[in-house]
């Protein structure tokens, strides 16, 4: 008797058209580097920071080797550390806390808005006192934040805003671009990002040059000059194969948004009918789609029919950082927070990336259909 074959199903992510398309000119280019012999450092992470720099719309960029790094960077930056308190939200990846933490300053937990899955801004302010020292939303998903009213607290209260924009590279607030509405913006090019490389990389866009000089040593062991330093620093730095192909998705950006907001296009079609909550998109701006989530009460339920069909699927996030053992000291409950707590039972990321088919699309809401 044959044995039975799995359906073919539809992946979570897939990179490997996009591979394709890249490899020749890629190739080229790391082919250049090897001949060159600058590796770390050189002429392509110089030119990506200029570029990207100049899409994000701030005066300057500076590469490092991780988004978490990006964040990390950001706060010595700045100054902050010991004592200090900064408001955040806890429906992020963990990194976004942990860099709070890394530095010596305390991760402070605001609720988010139920629609965007951002920092609520009322929530934020009800947490400012006289140690807080910042504000740090994550533009999740690639929907941006409310900067606008997170902005204006800021600005009545004398903080920094340092935007974690890793899932969000492109997206935008009205006409301006996530990244440069802050005091920072920290992204990640890991690969599964909107703009992502094939390895780890990161970047930090400022408009303020003492910010910017301060970045430039902290990423090279506090150097100040070659064997001279005067402050502990670190080994972040992004290499030129790396900036090599980001130098070139960079082109290719625009085009791979609006692929991707045609996947949601398609999604939100099919699904509108279905008792189910697809995502909110912002009035002005523009939603980089670097993960689909909907909100469903019976969400184990449907994760696991997808599954069973090979539909790529995550659980992003399941626990909010504020209820995580790392942070229990805190003395967050459960219930201190509902509109997390509700949206962590709830949500489920579908299958998108930029060379997803309108008939994959299908074959998920089919199988969502039947729940």
């Amino acid at each position: 008797m044959p044995e039975k074959t799995a359906p073919q199903g539809v992946p979570y992510l897939s990179l490997q058209q996009e591979f394709h398309d890249l490899r020749e000119e890629w190739f080229s280019r790391i082919e250049s580097i090897g001949s060159g012999g600058a590796f770390i450092l050189g002429p392509n992470v110089r030119a990506f920071e200029q570029e990207a720099a100049e899409y994000v719309g701030s005066d300057y960029a500076v590469a490092v080797a991780n988004g978490t790094d990006a964040l990390v960077l950001s706060l010595r930056a700045m100054d902050i550390g010991s004592g200090d308190e900064v408001i955040t939200t806890p429906f992020t990846f963990f990194a976004t806390a942990e860099a709070i933490s890394i530095v010596g300053a305390t991760p402070v937990f605001a609720d988010i808005d139920e629609a965007s899955f951002n920092l609520d801004p009322d929530s934020v302010a009800a947490r400012i006192n006289d140690r807080t020292k910042a504000i740090l939303p994550v533009h999740i998903f690639g929907n941006p934040a409310d900067m606008i009213a997170l902005n204006q607290l800021a600005q009545q209260h004398g903080l920094a805003v340092i935007e974690d924009a890793a899932q969000a590279f492109g997206a935008r607030c009205g006409e301006a671009t996530v990244g440069g509405l802050g005091s920072s913006g920290c992204f990640s090019f890991y690969p599964t990002k909107v703009l992502g490389c094939y390895g780890d990389g990161g970047l930090i866009t400022t408009s303020d040059e003492r910010v910017r000089d301060r970045l430039l040593k902290l990423r090279n062991h506090g150097a100040t000059a070659p064997f001279t330093h005067d402050e502990l620093g670190y080994n972040s730095r992004l290499d030129e194969v790396q900036a090599a192909l980001l130098r070139i998705k960079l082109t290719k950006l625009e085009q791979d948004i609006a692929a991707r907001i045609q996947v949601a296009d398609w999604y939100d079609a099919r699904l509108a009918q279905l008792d189910l909550v697809t995502p909110v998109r912002p009035d002005l701006g523009r939603h980089a789609f670097n993960l689909y989530t909907i909100r469903h009460p019976r969400r184990d339920l449907l994760r696991a029919h997808l599954s069973a069909h090979n539909i790529g699927n995550s659980q992003c996030y399941p626990l909010g950082l504020h209820l995580q053992d790392i942070y229990k000291d805190l003395g967050y409950q459960e219930g201190d927070l509902p509109v997390v707590d509700r949206v962590c039972g709830e949500t489920l990321s579908l299958p998108i990336f930029p060379a997803m088919t309108e008939e994959q699309v299908d074959s998920v809401c089919d199988l969502i259909a039947e729940i």
